[in-house]
């Protein structure tokens, strides 16, 4: 490398922007294990088949290469192109519910393993792990247990795995070239709606162009503004298992939520 600026760290990985000898502007993650690294290289260059990603450079042991994307603000105009090339994501499908490489959300290892239909693979790999992870207390743990047991009567119509970034917070999206750019996947063959239930969860600038502009391209099935927290029951846990429990009670919210759509 030619230069390189440190940009602090991420989940005790250390981040830099970087000039490489032949003049490339890059961004670089150093630390973390292998495994991850893969995962986040395999994700992206799958991703990267149907909507623009940074490319990657480099994937090797404990380090990650991804060429520099130029941030810009955000504008309605780009949230509606991001509302279709998300649309166009998803639709570009998988070959079944899950991933033939392991998963990882930030460095919490994640089961790939396909699973028949979505409500299946929702509970085994996604729900269940983490609530045994969270440390939550028992009547907490048996109310997400309900969960699990409703989910193919709360889980919507059945649609065909799609192609979806899996950890789609507003921090993964970078706005740039008048769209939405992905980065920091948790790739697999998963629900459509999962991914947009994430980007509710923390809010993203000018969400309803980007649902209008979703709709317009891959209409959502009936009801599904009423399974946002069944989506959004997973990523909460995993900010349980991460941060601990003041986001207790968002979960438990979406818990209940999910439970009262059921009766």
């Amino acid at each position: 490398m030619r230069s390189a600026e440190d940009l602090g760290s991420s989940h005790g990985r250390r981040l830099l922007r970087a000039v490489l000898d032949d003049g490339r502007e890059v961004f670089v993650k150093e630390g973390g294990a292998s495994a991850v690294v893969r995962s986040e290289a395999a994700g992206l260059r799958w991703l990267g088949e149907a909507i623009t990603v940074p490319e990657v450079i480099e994937a090797a042991d404990d380090r990650l290469v991804l060429a520099w994307v130029r941030v810009e603000q955000p504008t309605p105009a780009a949230a509606e192109r991001f509302g279709r090339d998300l649309a166009r994501l998803h639709r570009a499908g998988a070959a079944g519910f899950g991933a033939p490489w392991p998963g990882f959300i930030a460095d919490l290892p994640m089961d790939n393993t396909p699973a028949d239909d979505w409500p299946a693979f929702y509970a085994t790999r996604r729900v269940l792990p983490f609530a045994r992870a969270a440390r939550l207390p028992a009547e907490d743990v048996r109310l997400i247990e309900r969960v699990v047991e409703c989910l193919p009567e709360v889980a919507g119509p059945a649609e065909p795995p799609a192609r979806i970034h899996g950890d789609l917070w507003s921090g993964n999206v970078l706005w740039s070239g008048g769209t939405g750019v992905l980065v920091d996947p948790a790739a697999h063959g998963g629900h459509r709606e999962t991914d947009l239930a994430m980007l509710a969860l923390f809010g993203v600038p000018y969400q309803d162009r980007i649902l209008a502009a979703y709709q317009e391209e891959s209409p959502l099935a009936d009801g599904w503004r009423e399974r946002v927290p069944l989506h959004q029951v997973h990523p909460l846990l995993v900010h349980v298992v991460l941060f601990g429990g003041s986001y207790r009670d968002s979960l438990m919210r979406a818990v209940s939520r999910v439970l009262s759509s059921a009766r």
